[in-house]
C-alpha cells in the first residue's frame, strides 16, 4: 500500500515545486510537515466527537436552562407501526394518493393520516436546546483555535509581512504549535463532517458540507505541501468571524433579542471585512501572484488556489444572505432570523395548519365571548339607564 501511494499520490511533481523532492524534505535540524503526520488526525476526530458528547450533556444543557432556552411542546404522533414503518422507508411526505392508501389499510380518514404525518415530522424536528448544544460547542472551539492560532503568529514573521511566507518554500520547519494547530483544526473538521448526518439540517445544508469537504482538503493538501505559513492565516482569518456566529446563535435561542442583534452586527461587520477584503485582497492574492516569484507553478499551486476560489464563493453566498439580513435589521429594526445557517431546510418551513386552526378558533371564541359581554353589559346599562328615568319619573307622577 506504501509504494501504491507512493508511486501514484504521492509524487514528487504533485506536491512540490519542479526540482524539489521528498528526500529534500528530512533534515535533522527541525520537523518538516510529511503526509503521514496526519494520520493523527482521525483519532483526534473521533476524540472530538466524544468531548462533545460530555460537553453537550455536562455544560452546554445547565447553562441552555440558566439561560432559559425553552423548547416548544410537541404533540407526539400515536404509535401506529403501518404509518410509522412508511414514515421510515417510503417518504415522509406522502402525496393525496399515498395518503388515501394508508387511511384505507388503517382504517382512518384522511385528516387524521395527515395530521398524524404532520406531528410525526414535527416529533423530528430538533430542539431549542439541541441547537443551543451545537452552537455552543462550535463557539467554545472557534474562540479557543481563534485564540490559540492569534497567539502562536503574533511572533511569526509571515503574519506581518506576507512575502515571508515563500522565502526557502517548500524547505520550511514547522514549529510544534503550528503543527498541533494545523492536527486540530484537521480533526475538528473531520469530526463536523462524520457528525452531520446527527447535527441540525439547516438551509445551506449542502454548501455547509461543500465547506467542509474543501476546508478538509485545503488543510490536509497545504500541511503536505508545506504551505503551513499561509495555511495558518487562512484558518486564523475563519476563526475571527465564526465564533462571533455561534455566539449569536446561543443568544438567539435564549430570546436574548438585545444581545443576539449587537453580536450578529458585529459579526456581520467582521465577516464582511475578513472574509470580502482581507480573504481575497491579502491571502488570496499572497497565494496566487506573490507566491509565484519563488517558485514555478506546478500541480500543488493550481489545486491549491482552486480550493481558496471555491471558498471565496462561499463567502460570496453567505456575504449575500448576510446582506438580506441587514437590510431588514435596518428597515425593522430586529434581526428576525438567520439566514446563514439557522434556518432548518424541511422543518422550520412546516406549518401546522390544525393548530392554526385552534388558535383561530380560540380567537374566535374569544372574539365572540367579548361581544356577548359588551352585549351584556350594554342590556344591563339600558336597565340602568332605564330604571334612573323611572324613579326620576316617579316623583313628578307624585
Amino acid at each position: 500500500m506504501e509504494a501504491l501511494l507512493n508511486q501514484w499520490l504521492w509524487q514528487d511533481r504533485y506536491w512540490l515545486p519542479p526540482g524539489m523532492h521528498w528526500q529534500d524534505m528530512e533534515t535533522s535540524e527541525g520537523h518538516y510537515p510529511l503526509p503521514r503526520d496526519l494520520i493523527f488526525t482521525l483519532p483526534v476526530a473521533f476524540a472530538f466527537i466524544a468531548f462533545r458528547y460530555v460537553f453537550e450533556r455536562v455544560l452546554a444543557v445547565p447553562l441552555s436552562k440558566r439561560l432559559g432556552v425553552k423548547d416548544r411542546i410537541r404533540i407526539r404522533a400515536a404509535p401506529i407501526p403501518k404509518l410509522e414503518d412508511f414514515y421510515k422507508q417510503t417518504n415522509r411526505q406522502p402525496s393525496q394518493s399515498e395518503l388515501a392508501s394508508l387511511g384505507k389499510h388503517c382504517g382512518l380518514s384522511l385528516s387524521k393520516i395527515r395530521s398524524w404525518f404532520r406531528h410525526r415530522r414535527n416529533q423530528d424536528r430538533p430542539t431549542n436546546t439541541k441547537k443551543f448544544c451545537e452552537a455552543s460547542w462550535r463557539f467554545v472551539f472557534y474562540l479557543a483555535a481563534f485564540t490559540a492560532g492569534l497567539t502562536s503568529l503574533l511572533d511569526s514573521p509571515w503574519f506581518w509581512d506576507h512575502r515571508e511566507c515563500w522565502q526557502g518554500f517548500p524547505k520550511q520547519i514547522v514549529t510544534n504549535a503550528h503543527s498541533w494547530y494545523y492536527t486540530l483544526e484537521l480533526g475538528f473538521y473531520l469530526s463536523l463532517l462524520l457528525s452531520v448526518s446527527v447535527d441540525v439540517k439547516r438551509k445551506d445544508f449542502k454548501e455547509q458540507v461543500i465547506h467542509h469537504i474543501a476546508t478538509i482538503f485545503l488543510i490536509g493538501f497545504s500541511y503536505c505541501s508545506n504551505y503551513v505559513r499561509i495555511g495558518t492565516l487562512v484558518m486564523l482569518v475563519h476563526d475571527s468571524s465564526d465564533f462571533l456566529l455561534e455566539s449569536a446563535k446561543m443568544f438567539h435561542y435564549a430570546e436574548w433579542t438585545k444581545t443576539c442583534d449587537s453580536l450578529f452586527v458585529i459579526f456581520s461587520v467582521v465577516f464582511l471585512i475578513t472574509r470580502l477584503v482581507v480573504f481575497p485582497c491579502r491571502i488570496i492574492h499572497t497565494t496566487l501572484v506573490l507566491s509565484l516569484d519563488f517558485f514555478k507553478p506546478f500541480f500543488g499551486y493550481y489545486f491549491f488556489n482552486a480550493l481558496l476560489l471555491v471558498l471565496q464563493a462561499l463567502h460570496i453566498f453567505w456575504a449575500y444572505l448576510i446582506l438580506r439580513m441587514i437590510c431588514k435589521f435596518m428597515f425593522k429594526g430586529k434581526v428576525e432570523r438567520d439566514e446563514r445557517s439557522d434556518e432548518e431546510s424541511e422543518a422550520d418551513e412546516e406549518e401546522e395548519p390544525e393548530e392554526e386552526d385552534e388558535r383561530s378558533w380560540e380567537q374566535r371564541k374569544g372574539a365572540i365571548n367579548t361581544k356577548l359581554a359588551s352585549l351584556s353589559n350594554n342590556c344591563m346599562l339600558n336597565n340602568l339607564t332605564n330604571q334612573r328615568n323611572l324613579n326620576s319619573r316617579l316623583p313628578k307622577a307624585r
